[in-house]
């Protein structure tokens, strides 16, 4: 009733508007008497959690802004003829995940789990250090080097090497023969 009260307080110039906000269902608020502005009015009607899970439709900034701090409030607004809903914000993401958690395990329960743990001496300990475990590692990154072409200047060395010769000391027929007798006998 306050919005369309402002509506109707601010004359011919948004009188389409007035028109498209009288088509929806008007919802009563504590204001009745004392009419006030449509986005005091608006913040009114989320405030303790939004109890009647109202999503709010705006392009005004300061309003939006004021919604996104509470958490549990869609917000809607229009970009070039479409209807946009916004993301949740950081507070809302941060009070579903902790009505999530509570959820999970009720309060006497944490509470006897962490006395449970004392007494079992599970509990992490300030001076207590994890070791990190070696983790494998990626090639040798000397083995990744190129491989260096030769150069002029390290075939003149090997150049100037000389070749060893060696020759086989072959024995004699005849001193074979003479063991191979003295075997036998």
């Amino acid at each position: 009733r306050c919005v369309l009260k402002e509506l109707e307080s601010l004359g011919k110039a948004l009188y389409g508007a007035k028109l498209i906000a009288q088509k929806f269902q008007v919802r009563n608020c504590s204001h009745l008497k004392n009419p006030v502005s449509g986005s005091a009015c608006l913040l009114s009607m989320i405030e303790e959690g939004n109890p009647h899970h109202f999503f709010i439709a705006t392009q005004d900034q300061d309003l939006a802004n004021k919604v996104k701090k509470k958490p549990g409030v869609p917000l809607l607004f229009i970009i070039q003829n479409t209807m946009v809903l916004d993301k949740p914000s950081p507070k809302s993401l941060a009070f579903v995940q902790m009505l999530q958690t509570n959820q999970l395990v009720p309060e006497h329960q944490k509470q006897s789990i962490v006395q449970l743990k004392e007494k079992e001496g599970l509990t992490k300990q300030e001076g207590e250090k994890r070791r990190k475990r070696k983790r494998a590692g990626g090639p040798n990154p000397l083995s990744c080097l190129k491989k260096k072409k030769k150069t002029d200047q390290s075939q003149e060395p090997s150049a100037k090497k000389k070749k060893r010769n060696r020759k086989r000391n072959r024995v004699k027929k005849e001193v074979m023969q003479s063991v191979q007798k003295e075997e036998e006998e």
